[in-house]
């Protein structure tokens, strides 16, 4: 790892500011519209916050609500037709807003850094890394030549890349995700930054890699004492990582307080209902709290208050009055009249209790045997090579899965991203022909069907995909979309029973038959996959294969979708193999897990076996790197060294033990036999075998 003293000659300037106590960043009155006219969206909206010199500053809310424009205006990085209609932004005094474009390269990369979201569209695919990281190094440090190569080396040691030398030369596409995000933040330190902007930095990571970014940026922020703004709407990794909390709605801060506060008593209407979405295992039998409707358009200006058509509390002077400042505590502010001295006598008397969860749902149907069994599913892809494309190999993506789910339950398939959950989901539903083994629907078996056989049988087995979007014909109207499958299935008399029966499917899935005539685009990211899940639902299954449906969502409209789900299984007796990576999700919605790695099922039980009693050493890890809200948690995060191997090339042995902090010298000659710990409970390891 690269030493403190050797993060460059900026060193003295960083710890004179962490010497100073006054603000490292001033934010006041900031306003920034897209447009012009009556047209305009007023993206930030009056934003306030300051950041000091060593500290993390969380900035929390749903997505449209401004927290990455705030940002992207600090940095003066607006998109095209946007302008900065007022406020100041001070850097150390110095106001960012009056510098000239030419002063502002000089910050940039410099003085402040930023970590978008996506790594993969933000890196450059024609430039090796070490050119990527060396153009930072040559604008802001002046380096050339063999220095310029020592110091990318160097940065891509202290984020934790093996091997450094060698990936000086390689290219994006060769990285994984994680390796990407670290090659993001090591752009980002390579000018060791004063402030480093963190967009949503851990999304799109799986829970070990989002455990090994957030150490990371923890360590570098201990080593170099530069400030982070961290964009999220993840509470839990609010929670690991911040030491004061924003929650912006609507281009608007309404709530600022010191994090341990914040997670204690979230004052604003707002916070209390982010926390009330969230899926545990205390709410298995309820329904989670949603936040009604969808944040308002930003073209209005707004003469009242900005959340008041969707909370819980609202009354009078939310209709008429715009909120101001009010302090609940010495480290903690709120703009709601709730707590507005003016209105202390005339709020409504329900204001000061929090909102309860919905009503209970009724217990899932329960039939005898399971609807799907699964027996050493394998798919495998031929690696060729070659003028003659001979085959030299396999990817052996599902390498033996077994596993069964009875009518009415879901079972959770978790892992890392690669470890072949999708490939196996696809296998099942025949959409990828298996290689070998057994899929039995309903005492069928689908891997001898074809044609229209198999066609016919694919109406009892739908497939909810990742993407909600990409996954509907952006050329056809939502009525189209959802009767399609009708059509091939030929199920309804005639065109005019398949729309009655569309507009009864987008009311289940609590849609307004309104909306059939509009198009995938129209939609926000919650409502295009409650389209999905009608389409699904449209020919009538027994099965559905949910692929990472809520892992795009906010906590508020993934707590919709989760209702949804549970509804439509309690009042149809639906079977759902839910592919996740998010565990409080398995803890909330499911009956039974699977946890895989590099093509084989590890581990394997009920909810409370597996999440409760994990006996893999890779489910415990999983487990481990989970964020909590609840820092009084005592656990130690298991860290895993390096990333999954390639499912080309896998380890003699059990395929876990390069990385299993506990192997054991007989696992690397043969895989580990299972071991039972109770009817429905096993695992995959040679602690248990002897």
């Amino acid at each position: 790892m690269c030493h403190p003293k050797a993060m460059g000659p900026d060193r003295g300037r960083r710890e004179n500011n962490q010497r100073m106590k006054d603000t490292l960043l001033k934010v006041s009155d900031l306003r920034m519209w897209i447009g012009e006219g009556e047209d305009a969206v007023r993206a930030v909206d009056g934003v306030d916050l300051e950041i000091r010199p060593s500290e993390t500053f969380a900035l929390l809310g749903e997505s449209g609500c401004g927290k990455s424009m705030t940002a992207l205006s600090i940095m003066r990085l607006i998109p095209y037709g946007a302008q900065i209609k007022s406020g100041s932004v001070l850097l150390n005094g110095q106001d960012l807003m009056k510098l000239p474009e030419a002063g502002m390269r000089d910050v940039r990369g410099r003085r402040i850094a930023m970590i978008f979201q996506e790594p993969q569209t933000s890196l450059n695919p024609v430039l090796t890394i070490g050119d990527q990281i060396g153009e930072t190094l040559r604008r802001h440090a002046g380096l050339k030549g063999q220095a310029e190569k020592t110091r990318v080396v160097e940065l891509l040691d202290a984020v934790g890349i093996p091997e450094p030398g060698e990936r000086y030369d390689e290219y994006p596409h060769q990285l994984s995700g994680g390796m990407k995000q670290r090659v993001m933040i090591a752009i980002a330190l390579a000018g060791e930054p004063d402030l480093l902007i963190a967009d949503e930095p851990t999304t799109a990571l799986d829970v070990t890699i989002q455990a090994q970014v957030l150490e990371l940026l923890r360590k570098l922020q201990k080593e170099t004492g530069m400030a982070i703004l961290l964009i999220t709407h993840d509470l839990g990794v609010v929670a690991e990582m911040a030491d004061d909390v924003a929650v912006m709605y609507a281009g608007q801060i309404v709530e600022q307080a010191a994090r341990d506060v914040f997670f204690e008593t979230p004052a604003h209407p707002y916070s209390q209902k982010l926390f009330e979405s969230l899926p545990m295992v205390t709410k298995r039998d309820q329904q989670l709290a949603v936040i009604r409707g969808s944040v308002p358009q930003l073209t209005q200006e707004f003469p009242a208050c900005r959340f008041e058509d969707r909370c819980d509390y609202a009354w009078t002077p939310c209709r008429e009055v715009v909120p101001r400042w009010s302090n609940v505590s010495t480290a903690q502010r709120v703009r709601c009249h709730l707590y507005d001295a003016r209105y202390k006598d005339t709020k409504p008397v329900s204001s000061i209790e929090r909102a309860k969860p919905g009503r209970k749902v009724a217990k899932p149907i329960s039939m005898n045997g399971p609807l799907l069994k699964v027996a050493d599913l394998k798919v495998y892809f031929p690696i060729q090579k070659g003028i003659f494309k001979r085959t030299v190999g396999y990817v052996r993506a599902v390498d033996g899965v077994s596993l069964h789910i009875a009518a009415a339950k879901t079972l959770a398939l978790v892992g890392e991203s690669g470890s072949g959950k999708t490939t196996a989901g696809k296998g099942i539903l025949q959409l990828i022909r298996p290689t070998a083994g057994s899929v039995v629907f309903n005492g069928e078996e689908l891997t001898e069907l074809k044609g229209q056989a198999l066609r016919r049988r694919r109406a009892d087995i739908q497939f909810i995909f990742q993407d909600p979007y990409a996954s509907m014909n952006p050329r056809m109207m939502i009525a189209d979309i959802v009767e399609e499958g009708m059509i091939a299935q030929r199920i309804g008399k005639n065109r005019k029973a398949r729309q009655d029966r569309v507009d009864e499917l987008l009311e289940q899935v609590g849609l307004s038959a309104e909306v059939k005539s509009r198009y995938a685009h129209e939609f926000s990211g919650g409502q295009r996959q409650r389209i999905c899940i009608a389409r699904a639902l449209a020919v009538e299954p027994k099965l559905i294969i949910c692929d990472e449906p809520t892992s795009a969502l906010d906590v508020s409209v993934q707590a919709q979708i989760l209702n949804l789900f549970k509804d439509l299984q309690d009042r149809f007796g639906l079977a759902y193999l839910f592919i996740t990576h998010n565990l409080s999700v398995v803890e909330y919605l499911a009956h039974d897990v699977a946890v895989m790695y590099l093509g084989r099922i590890v581990e394997q039980g009920t909810v409370e076996e597996v999440l409760y009693n994990a006996q893999h050493p890779y489910t415990q890890a999983l487990l481990s790197a989970v964020p909590v809200l609840d820092k009084e948690t005592k656990r130690e995060i298991i860290r895993l060294e390096g990333d999954m191997p390639s499912p080309a090339n896998p380890p003699i042995g059990c395929h876990f033990h390069p990385r299993c902090p506990q192997v054991m010298a007989k696992c690397k000659d043969a895989y580990p036999p299972s071991a039972s710990f109770s009817d429905s409970h096993s695992a995959r390891c040679y602690l248990y075998t002897g």
